[in-house]
């Protein structure tokens, strides 16, 4: 398992953000406090506050090709 914050301030970086992780097979979270939402799921990532950086958990451990295509919206 991996994590990796991410900012999705942007309506338009949410839609671009779930079309990438939706093309992978494996389990993507969104953590925001205490809130654990799939990040597969665009209504749900609106339910999150995106003003600050989310912590996004993949669960896979062969996931640096995701990591690379998502490299746009990681917070370094």
């Amino acid at each position: 398992m991996k994590s990796v914050k991410v900012s999705l301030s942007m309506a338009e970086n949410v839609k671009k953000f779930v079309a990438v992780v939706s093309k992978y097979p494996y389990d993507i979270d969104l953590h925001s406090g205490r809130f654990v939402i799939d990040a597969k799921s665009l209504l749900g990532i609106f339910s999150l506050d995106l003003s600050k950086p989310i912590v996004l958990e993949i669960h896979s451990d062969k996931c640096d090709d995701l990591i690379a295509e998502l490299d746009s919206f990681i917070v370094k």
